[in-house]
């Protein structure tokens, strides 16, 4: 039998939404902070020969340039303010993130509440500006050791570049944190979205471009597309999947009745761990031929050499570390983000429990049980759903674009915000029937 909010949620119409005027007043902020940050995206970093960065970053686009390009919306192709995009504060936020499990002091501020939240988002940004500060130095010295990329090299360029990378990338973190707050959604997650979104035209204009050439059959063409329907079907099944896992509170009586003790459920996704597993994977193994890159392969040992070629991207040996990393990362991160003794804690606390399962050390052991057990099939979903794209792209020359990574973050946060654009419009509705309740009864009285 379907629920109170499955029934509300099929009655929503455009009538509903058209009431709703503070959803409305959101969405326009979302899309306005939204285009502020491609804007930014085109505003050039001062102090380069655009035509010779534009002939350097070709040479790199393969590594994880152009990973960071992909996600910064094409800013780093560019080398615009909003190069170093939100990735600081993301890398940031994990490093606390591991902390908190290992460090007492974090640990106890985790479990204060809301200020102790409040705390550890103060360390995060912190650490935003550590990382960044670094990031953008060794990006201006980077620039600085290429052959006539910066007109005046020297430490007013440093300076400069530290300053106008960093402030950019805390621009960013503000601007998230006020979609959060102000607009719809995960402001972190729909920036890297849009930067994603963005890239999508092109890469799909290459595709064409590359079939009108011959470089690509029709028919291949055509594969790619359902290929690309079938994996997108297949993210919103799983990222929607649930292990639901029966909670049960015992009889409880108030004054002479006794009330039926009441049952919810604890959802357990199938994917804990999101898009981090991809990410960090992808990062790691193009780091080494990035680095590469910078030093120039004739300076390098043979041993190096034949190993950086091994793991070029698309090569077998790089399809292999990358679905055994992605599945590192997969169990993890759910062991980061997910504490089944916390959990089994709370519901001691709260008199809830598992049926046929004793309270505390017990069911935090199940529920650790099921994790696992989920997390298997949520890592094999991951490998799949990036690697298959990366054969792809790799035996094709498909734009980067198009490939695993970015799929999953688009339909993964395009999920994430219709969600909660549904439940903002439930609570429209509830709202609208509490009113017509109380003037029904207002009317009884008199």
């Amino acid at each position: 039998m379907a629920s109170a909010a499955e029934q509300l949620a099929s009655n929503l119409n455009f009538s509903t939404f058209s009431k709703a005027t503070d959803l409305k007043k959101r969405l326009w902020f979302t899309l306005f902070a939204l285009l502020v940050y491609r804007l930014g995206t085109h505003i050039p970093l001062p102090g380069l020969n655009p035509e010779a960065y534009a002939q350097a970053f070709r040479g790199q686009a393969g590594g994880i340039l152009g990973l960071f390009n992909m996600f910064a919306g094409g800013a780093v192709e560019r080398m615009a303010i909003f190069a170093l995009g939100i990735m600081p504060y993301i890398s940031a936020s994990i490093i606390v993130q591991l902390m908190t499990s290992v460090v007492p002091t974090l640990e106890n501020l985790k479990k204060e509440g809301e200020q102790g939240r409040k705390i550890i988002n103060q360390y995060t940004r912190y650490g935003t500006v550590l990382l960044g500060t670094l990031q953008a130095y060794g990006i201006a010295v980077g620039l600085e050791s290429g052959q006539g990329l910066v007109l005046d090299p020297g430490w007013f360029f440093r300076i400069s570049t530290v300053v106008t990378l960093l402030g950019g990338t805390m621009f960013l973190m503000w601007l998230g944190e006020q979609i959060t707050s102000r607009g719809i959604g995960n402001g972190i997650s729909l920036i890297i979205f849009a930067g994603i979104a963005a890239g999508l035209p092109t890469a799909l204009a290459g595709t064409l471009e590359l079939g009108r050439t011959g470089a690509l059959s029709t028919f291949l063409i055509l594969a790619v597309v359902v290929i690309a329907i079938g994996v997108i079907a297949l993210i919103v099944f799983v990222e929607r999947a649930q292990r639901r896992l029966l909670i049960q509170y015992p009889k409880r009586q108030v004054g002479n009745r006794m009330f039926q003790g009441d049952t919810s459920h604890l959802p357990l996704k199938l994917n804990t761990a999101g898009v981090i597993p991809a990410i960090f994977a992808s990062s790691l193994l193009l780091l080494p031929a990035t680095a590469a890159g910078f030093a120039g392969n004739t300076n390098l040992p043979g041993w190096a050499t034949a190993i950086i070629a091994a793991l070029q991207h698309g090569q077998p040996l790089f399809m292999v570390f990358y679905g055994c990393l992605i599945a590192f990362f997969a169990f993890f991160y759910t062991a980061i983000v997910f504490n089944p003794k916390d959990t089994a804690d709370n519901l001691k606390k709260h008199g809830g429990f598992i049926l046929g399962i004793r309270p505390g050390e017990r069911t935090a052991e199940y529920i650790d049980y099921v994790l696992t057990r989920i997390t298997v099939v949520g890592a094999a979903y991951l490998v799949f759903v990036c690697i298959l794209p990366e054969t792809l792209i790799a035996r094709t020359g498909i734009p980067l674009a198009l490939g695993g990574t970015s799929l999953l973050i688009v339909v993964s946060v395009t999920l994430d915000t219709v969600a909660q654009i549904q439940g903002h419009l439930i609570a429209q509705q509830y709202e609208g029937l509490i009113k017509k309740s109380k003037l029904r009864g207002g009317k009884r009285g008199r």
